[in-house]
């Protein structure tokens, strides 16, 4: 590796930003706290470095797949530290974006995440989705509801990423890792190939097309506890995300798959605190039989009005959180309502005019 990129990497890390910028033409950028800056220990005179630095990333076989698919995605270890690497061309020239993935997995309390999260860990069977932009905080999300349960009891654990994340240590249960490329040509064929390993816990590092969805829902289907993630902004989208992936001739079946498997949607967005941190405000739909309903009756619009109803089933609407947010103190209003598309309804509860 590059001398000037390890000591990039290492100043990303010691500096917790989230992501590294490299681009051929301008200086590197490193996010924290979800801020984009500058490098400034990185010099203009330097930046011709950059694609050589790039380039020391990858051996003879990562080049030549870079230069036959135009980008790459795969995971990096320094010392202590993993990045998730993605490298790719632009303006026909190289760049790339490293995510930091910190070398611990954190607790689901050290994430302030609500108590519900957790007792989805303690579920034997079903599908649980975690959802929200890229960056959101999905991938560390999954990772801690992973090591919980690893934590706490015994049983096989299998997970298929692209490219793995955070390395979890067998301690009760049993961990096996696979990466896409490396372990296995597909997440379908991971997946159907999981179910001959006698697992408990499947993890599905991201649902992307019909095939890898409809081989998660027969898992989740014969009997394990399944987790995914999905780019989607809200649970009821979420729900709809994954129908929609299917053509009009196998959607109502796939309505009575999902119906009968689904366990609950986290979906999160990370808030800039008042002290310069971020921290999570989240919406949670738990799987009741008026939700289950509404999914085999294709009345997903009424999913939003019956989380903001089920509040004693663990159930926490966006807003709901936000609000909480904002009266603990954490989170500012206007920052609060830039989060949300229902600005009446958190106004309407930030002044009390409904039960938090």
């Amino acid at each position: 590796m590059h001398t000037k990129l390890k000591r990039l990497l290492e100043l990303a890390v010691n500096n917790k930003a989230s992501d590294l910028h490299l681009s051929s033409d301008v200086l590197p950028k490193m996010r924290i706290d979800g801020i984009l800056g500058d490098v400034t220990v990185f010099s203009t005179e330097e930046i011709s470095l950059i694609p050589e630095m790039i380039l020391s990333m990858l051996d003879e076989n990562g080049r030549k797949n870079l230069e036959n698919n135009k980008e790459i995605d795969f995971s990096l270890s320094l010392s202590e530290s993993r990045f998730r690497v993605n490298i790719f061309f632009q303006k026909g020239m190289l760049g790339a974006v490293l995510r930091v993935i910190p070398s611990e997995i954190p607790s689901l309390d050290s994430l302030n995440l609500p108590s519900v999260v957790g007792s989805l860990c303690r579920e034997k069977q079903g599908f649980v989705l975690v959802a929200g932009p890229t960056g959101q905080g999905k991938s560390t999300t999954v990772a801690s509801m992973l090591n919980e349960i690893n934590l706490t009891r015994g049983g096989n654990i299998v997970t298929v990423e692209d490219p793995i994340e955070y390395l979890i240590k067998g301690k009760k249960s049993v961990i096996s890792q696979r990466e896409l490329g490396r372990d296995t040509l597909s997440f379908p064929r991971a997946l159907r190939s999981c179910l001959r390993q006698d697992p408990n816990v499947v993890f599905v590092g991201e649902m992307r097309d019909l095939e890898t969805i409809g081989a998660a829902l027969t898992v989740a289907e014969t009997g394990h506890l399944v987790f995914s993630t999905l780019h989607t902004n809200s649970a009821s989208q979420t729900v709809d995300r994954i129908i929609d992936v299917f053509p009009e001739e196998s959607k109502a079946q796939v309505k009575l798959q999902l119906a009968s498997v689904l366990t609950a949607v986290i979906s999160q967005r990370l808030l800039p605190t008042v002290d310069g941190g971020r921290i999570p405000a989240v919406e949670i739909m738990i799987a009741t039989m008026a939700v289950k309903n509404a999914i085999r009756e294709g009345k997903t619009y009424m999913i939003d009005n019956i989380i903001q109803t089920s509040a004693d089933v663990g159930m926490i609407s966006l807003e709901t959180s936000l609000a909480k947010l904002v009266k603990g103190g954490g989170v500012t209003e206007k920052v609060a309502l830039s989060y949300t598309l229902k600005k009446s309804e958190l106004l309407s509860r930030l002044r009390g005019g409904v039960n938090l």
